[in-house]
């Protein structure tokens, strides 16, 4: 059969055409774009590149953390849903963009440190004097975080800039270790504990 220059070419279009339907459907969200309300915040998320790749790799980490969740899946799920709601919130936000991306960072964080999604060092404990004893396990996300557990309660901390040592910050709490000795602050407006690392 012979085929001339002209269906060679279209042969040739329809064979990028193909590639492009294909590389734009890995490049989208996880969710189908084409049913989103124009002007919502997953309309934004299906417009950036950006946010689309974090919004994928979220998904994966939600199904890896699903699989290990065992008798917590329905909580799982649960959290998964507020958290769609928060993330939607950004809406209010001088800055969409921004608050859905640190959204995201924030919640690939909480899946892969509280199912043990990646490589994790510890636990290691601190001893605090009087006030009992603090169990720390480092995580390697990004940014870098990690779980305390101090009087059976635990609490999520992302690593801070810090001039020396290893500064992490929670929501009402903050772990900064120096040369085996920790300042650690536990519960909004608590006093400064000095603890040092169990050998």
């Amino acid at each position: 059969m012979i085929f001339s220059h002209r269906m060679l070419q279209a042969s040739a279009g329809l064979t990028m055409l193909v590639v492009a339907i294909h590389t734009s459907a890995q490049e989208g969200p996880s969710f189908k774009c084409t049913c989103v309300k124009p002007g919502s915040m997953e309309d934004l998320i299906c417009k950036s590149p950006e946010l689309a790749t974090q919004d994928r790799d979220l998904a994966a980490a939600y199904n890896g953390a699903l699989k290990k969740a065992g008798n917590r899946a329905n909580t799982l799920k649960a959290e998964q849903r507020g958290w769609i709601k928060g993330r939607d919130e950004c809406w209010k936000s001088d800055n969409k963009q921004a608050c859905i991306q640190d959204a995201y960072r924030q919640r690939m964080v909480e899946l892969q440190a509280g199912y043990g999604l990646v490589p994790a060092t510890g636990p290691v404990t601190f001893e605090c004097a009087q006030d009992g004893t603090l169990s720390a396990t480092f995580f390697q996300t990004e940014p870098a975080s990690m779980m305390a557990t101090y009087k059976g309660e635990q609490s999520l901390m992302l690593i801070d800039q810090s001039a020396s040592g290893a500064r992490y910050q929670g929501r009402n709490g903050s772990f900064w270790e120096h040369q085996g000795e920790a300042r650690v602050t536990w519960g909004y407006g608590a006093k400064e504990m000095t603890c040092k690392k169990h050998n």
